[in-house]
Order: structure tokens, then C-alpha cells, then sequence
């Protein structure tokens, strides 16, 4: 790392998912409870497909919340839900204190790759969920962003229409799906300002936990994964220890160059597990702060 990019600081928050046995729920915390030492801006909890997750997310970002004071963003999706039905989770949010959202139409019911079809009585797309939120006047909104565009928007033109109009509904940021390639954001980024876009947009990172499953995952929700990434991984599936050193190498690599691009807040995919995104972190000059208590499990 070089002497620039260490004395530069960057805002930082987490992704997390809503645990689904006691196994995962004890990783979860344990994984909190490590990187709250980061101090994130703020940390967000996904929300399975049609409310799926909806209790497991409210009880997490409840947890988290009481447990470590740090700004969290509950997960919200409308696919196969009335619009009474995404409200009335709206307000058990409030009730429970949460006054961030991360607002998405959500995958389709039968999967990524098929028909998305709004619900008869719901919102018909994302911007309609981000209006009802602004409603409320007291909501942190995020979005999502898609640099390589989203696998069902016919172009990136037709993307960017769909993202300004998260914007002019009222979000207050985009996080970004994750990508590889810099200069791909970079000019994602050239076309959001021509299309006279203000809303602050993050860039998503995510750290390279199995090359293999990721290239699978990434074909799915339409993002690149670069040729380079098979040479720095190469002969390593049975060396984990030089694996994690090469994926926290990368991901490092990566946030430096969009610190030099001018970017000065990532987002970091969690996958739920701490030593790969604490090694990224203290690659890039980060270390942990102080103890923070995490609610019992």
C-alpha cells in the first residue's frame, strides 16, 4: 500500500444476512461483534425473497441495534406482498426502533432469471416503495445500484432511468452490486452524472471467499468476473491460508484504486464471516477500535 493510499480514510459499512440455524446465528454474532470494532457508518441485514426472512431480519437488526449501537438498515423488498402487507412491515420496523431501509423490488418468487410480476395490490417498482418510505419523513433510504446493469434491464440506458428514479422518489444513497473491474464502475459512474444524478452512490465490495462459488453466484446476477482473478487464485483450492492472503490482497487492491479514483465510502459483502474482511480492512490501514458489547445470543 502506498503512503497516499494509507493516510487516506475511507467510511466503511457491512452487509449481513439474517441467520437461518443456532450454527449461523453464532457465527452472525460472533462476526458483529468483530467488525463493530471497525466502526462502520452504518451495517445493513438482507430480507429473504417475499418476507421470507422477515422475522429473522427485524430480530436481527433489532440484535444489533440494542447490542452495538451501530446505524443499522433493515433489508426491504415488495415482490409478492400487497402494499398493506409491505406497510405493515414498514411499521414494525419503527416500533422496533429501525429508522434505515434498504428499499428493493426483490427477485422474482421462482427465482433469479424468471418473470418478475407485481403484486396485483403492491408497489409495481422499487421507486413507488422509495416514495411511500420518503412518506414517512423520517427513513435513511438506500437503493441498489447496478454497474454492469441489472440482468433484466434491456440496457444500461434503461438502468439508469430506473436508478433516477430511486433518486427523485427520495433515496438517500445507492450501494452498489458487487464488481471487479474499476473501470467498469468508473464509467457507470460517467453515465449516473450525465443523466444529471446526484445521489451519493457506493461502491460494493466483495471479498473472494470461494473463486468457484463466486463465479456461479455472479453469473446469476449479471456481474463480471475478470480473467486476472483465475491467475492470482491459481493453485491455491487446497492452500486456504494463502487463499485468504490473496483474496484480502485483492479486495485491498481494489479499495486503494477507488481511493485514488476519488471514492471515499465501500460497502463490504460480509457473507456473515470476519477474518477475510478484517484482513482486507487492515491491508488498507484499518484497525479495530475498541470493544463494543454485542447482545447475548
Amino acid at each position: 500500500m502506498n503512503d497516499k493510499t494509507k493516510d487516506q480514510r475511507f467510511e466503511i459499512s457491512f452487509e449481513f444476512f439474517p441467520p437461518k440455524s443456532e450454527e449461523m446465528e453464532a457465527q452472525l454474532w460472533e462476526t458483529v461483534e468483530q467488525l463493530s470494532l471497525f466502526q462502520p457508518e452504518f451495517v445493513t441485514v438482507t430480507y429473504g425473497a417475499g418476507g421470507s426472512t422477515k422475522e429473522p431480519t427485524l430480530a436481527a437488526v433489532t440484535k444489533i441495534i440494542d447490542g452495538t449501537k451501530m446505524p443499522t438498515a433493515a433489508h426491504l423488498t415488495c415482490v409478492d406482498a400487497s402494499k398493506d402487507e409491505v406497510r405493515a412491515v414498514i411499521e414494525e420496523y419503527r416500533a422496533a426502533g429501525v429508522r434505515r431501509i434498504v428499499a428493493l423490488r426483490g427477485d422474482p418468487s421462482a427465482g433469479i432469471g424468471t418473470a418478475y410480476t407485481p403484486h396485483p395490490e403492491g408497489f409495481n417498482q422499487t421507486a413507488d416503495l422509495v416514495r411511500a418510505l420518503a412518506d414517512y419523513g423520517d427513513f435513511d433510504i438506500s437503493v441498489s445500484a447496478y454497474p454492469e446493469k441489472h440482468p433484466e434491464s434491456p440496457d444500461m440506458s434503461a438502468d439508469i432511468d430506473v436508478l433516477k428514479s430511486k433518486a427523485d422518489a427520495g433515496a438517500t444513497r445507492a450501494l452498489t452490486q458487487f464488481f471487479f473491474d474499476n473501470e467498469i464502475f468508473a464509467r457507470y459512474m460517467d453515465a449516473v452524472a450525465a443523466a444529471g444524478i446526484t445521489l451519493p452512490v457506493i461502491p460494493g465490495i466483495m471479498p473472494i471467499q470461494n473463486l468457484t462459488q463466486l463465479k456461479r453466484f455472479s453469473k446469476r446476477c449479471g456481474a463480471t468476473v475478470p480473467g486476472f482473478l483465475d491467475a492470482r487464485f491459481e493453485g491455491l483450492d487446497e492452500k486456504p491460508e494463502e487463499r485468504a492472503k490473496v483474496a484480502a490482497e485483492v479486495a485491498a487492491e481494489q479499495i486503494e484504486d477507488l481511493g485514488r479514483r476519488g471514492f471515499s465510502h465501500i460497502h463490504l459483502y460480509t457473507m456473515n464471516r470476519s477474518p477475510l474482511v478484517s484482513a482486507v480492512l487492515d491491508n488498507i490501514g484499518y484497525k479495530p477500535q475498541a470493544t463494543k458489547a454485542v447482545a447475548a445470543a
